[in-house]
């Protein structure tokens, strides 16, 4: 007999969470769809997902208490998405170090708890049909290729998601488990909605001028605000094929990045090309502090 797919996501009340919940609903797998209120999900309960209260940011102990239970009533988690994260706007000189521990407690410390607490689990499980014990994704994002004056804080914790997912995927491999990074570009999702985006609470004029990068930048982003370019509905779907090795991955083995959107492919090639043109420029130098003997 198959056995039924079964996701665990995090941060499913909206944006990509929400749209790889219906993705994986409409292929006929089991969803287990986590907000940190089950009255943010109730569209997910009423398409057939199972929905259950979970913050990332909670201590370990509660998240492996979590992970214990869901296994216990599901049997198995087959694909661990790792979705929660917000952008937290300002500059490095604004942001108090209260704001920047947040963003990483719930962008980076969240994630990797929560992986922590269900690897036992998924180590433990028996193979699925594909020959996979299970898959593990964690979101980056167009951030984690480039520093962003006003958001600079946003793309750290981005770098890290990334080194995460690079760092499980090696890991965890002796295990048959996969893992990987979601890199999207901007998407047509609320993550950018002023409700939704965190800014710091300390203003510095110095950085309000439009002439500045941060001053544009902040400009910028409340005009790309319901102007994004990426489509989340075929995003999710794209993730979910890439992940379960279906449709567009069909035959594929799944990279370490699965980067999203035409403005991330630029942003990636362009921080490709400006590293290259860095290490053509300085290699003797780069070279120079090698040992002799080597």
């Amino acid at each position: 007999m198959a056995i039924q797919p079964v996701w665990f996501i995090t941060a499913a009340s909206s944006g990509f969470g929400q749209a790889i919940a219906l993705s994986a609903l409409r292929r006929g797998h089991k969803v287990i769809a986590t907000a940190r209120s089950t009255s943010r999900i109730q569209d997910l309960a009423a398409a057939g997902a199972h929905t259950l209260a979970f913050d990332v940011t909670s201590p370990l102990a509660t998240i492996e208490g979590v992970a214990k239970q869901v296994f216990a009533e599901h049997g198995r988690v087959d694909y661990l998405i790792n979705a929660a994260g917000y952008i937290l706007e300002g500059s490095i000189e604004e942001v108090t170090p209260q704001e920047v521990y947040d963003s990483f407690n719930t962008n980076v410390f969240g994630a990797m708890n929560t992986v922590r607490a269900f690897l036992p689990h998924m180590r433990a499980q028996p193979l699925a049909d594909n020959g996979v014990r299970g898959v593990i994704a964690t979101f980056g994002s167009l951030g984690s290729w480039r520093g962003s004056a006003g958001f600079g804080v946003y793309s750290m914790t981005k770098w890290c998601c990334s080194a995460l997912g690079e760092a499980l995927a090696e890991e965890l491999e002796p295990f048959q488990i996969k893992a990987t990074v979601v890199e999207p570009g901007y998407f047509r999702t609320g993550f950018l909605n002023p409700g939704t985006r965190v800014s710091a609470a300390a203003r510095i004029d110095a950085y309000e001028d439009e002439k500045t990068p941060t001053g544009r930048a902040r400009r910028a982003l409340v005009k790309t605000d319901g102007n994004q370019l990426g489509d989340v509905v075929k995003g999710a779907e794209v993730v979910v094929d890439m992940l379960s090795g279906t449709g567009v991955a069909s035959g594929k083995a799944l990279p370490v990045r699965v980067m999203l959107g035409s403005d991330t492919e630029r942003t990636v090639r362009g921080k490709i090309a400006d590293t290259v043109e860095i290490l053509d420029e300085w290699r003797e130098v780069i070279r120079s502090t090698d040992h002799a003997s080597n």
